[in-house]
């Protein structure tokens, strides 16, 4: 009996010591990021940045799969449901905190189906609209759309992306409901925009800037409380004459819930470095956004973000009585 005691010990202890070198050695193959939206977009272009980076200092290329629909809840259904060895992650915006409130049942628990590896950027946002719309300031604009709300069309990337939340508050502050036309991402959206078939939409920096800077749609304002030095021509909202309108969509990666704390430090230190790599910080620059501090790249940091953003945005969103199934 103690030789079989002795036999069963050894080969618990042989597994731990297995598991333990593979988190040591962590990673030895490929990994996969999921962008919950479509390619094309903005969260699909920070997304490709921080893979490249952190590929490059992990050893191990970092794979992006676009897995988009629901607002981002496949996305993000699919790595809660992934095995938590740290080669499947997450990289989603602000809409993994209003989709808390959005959606009546989520394939996952918000707060407790994840592990944090940090936060990514904070991307301003723009009003901008088709490059022949009449109006030429957010004044104007706001006044336009007040007298023809009936036939003004309002873009969007789908139920809970970014546009989606900024036309919401937009909708809130002039305190006019417009006709919105939903895309399957904001790729999309902004095509058909420059197309002329949609009249305007809100969106990130990272998809419009340079739009704008092409004359290919034209720009209205910023949500941010100064100018940007990426666009030092448009005004922000608050000087246009739209209080009360700052918004930030933030983005943050995750893991499945029980991935290895050694793989989860190696993550959040390689985060850190890829925001501090000249690329990530020029091309961040270029679209109008800036890298996250290390204290805000950190498990910690997310959490604290993603928790505050639940509480921020549920009564907006209740408010709104907008939701979805």
């Amino acid at each position: 009996m103690s030789m079989l005691k002795s036999m069963f010990a050894a080969a618990v202890a042989s597994v731990f010591a297995m598991g333990a070198a593979s988190a040591a050695d962590y990673p030895t193959r490929p990994i996969t990021m999921v962008v919950p939206f479509s390619a094309g977009g903005p969260t699909d272009t920070v997304t490709r940045l921080i893979a490249e980076a952190m590929g490059k200092d992990l050893g191990q290329q970092i794979l992006v799969e676009n897995v988009g629909g629901a607002g981002g809840t496949l996305g993000a259904g699919r790595v809660a449901k992934s095995d938590p060895d740290g080669y499947t992650l997450l990289l989603h915006h602000i809409g993994m905190a209003t989709s808390a409130t959005l959606y009546r049942k989520l394939p996952y628990d918000t707060l407790n189906s994840f592990d944090y590896v940090g936060l990514v950027t904070d991307v301003p946002m723009t009003i901008v609209g088709r490059s022949g719309l009449e109006p030429t300031d957010l004044k104007g604009l706001i006044d336009y759309v007040k007298a023809n709300k009936d036939k003004v069309t309002y873009a969007n990337a789908g139920v809970g992306a970014a546009s989606h939340l900024c036309g919401m508050l937009f909708m809130s502050r002039i305190e006019t409901a417009l006709t919105t036309v939903p895309y399957k991402g904001a790729g999309p959206a902004m095509t058909d925009l420059i197309g002329g078939q949609v009249d305007f939409m809100c969106d990130q920096t990272t998809n419009t800037t340079n739009q704008i800077r092409s004359g290919k749609v034209k720009a209205y304002a910023t949500t941010t409380k100064a100018r940007l030095s990426s666009l030092p021509d448009v005004p922000t909202a608050a000087e246009a004459g739209l209080q009360d309108f700052e918004l930030g969509i933030w983005h943050g990666v995750y893991a499945p819930k029980g991935t290895p704390p050694e793989a989860l430090a190696k993550l959040t230190a390689s985060l850190q470095k890829a925001l501090k790599d000249p690329t990530v910080i020029k091309r961040f620059a270029d679209l109008g956004t800036a890298p996250s501090t290390d204290a805000e790249a950190t498990s910690e940091g997310l959490k604290a973000k993603l928790t505050s953003e639940i509480e921020r945005w549920a009564p907006v969103i209740k408010a709104a009585g907008v939701y979805a199934d």
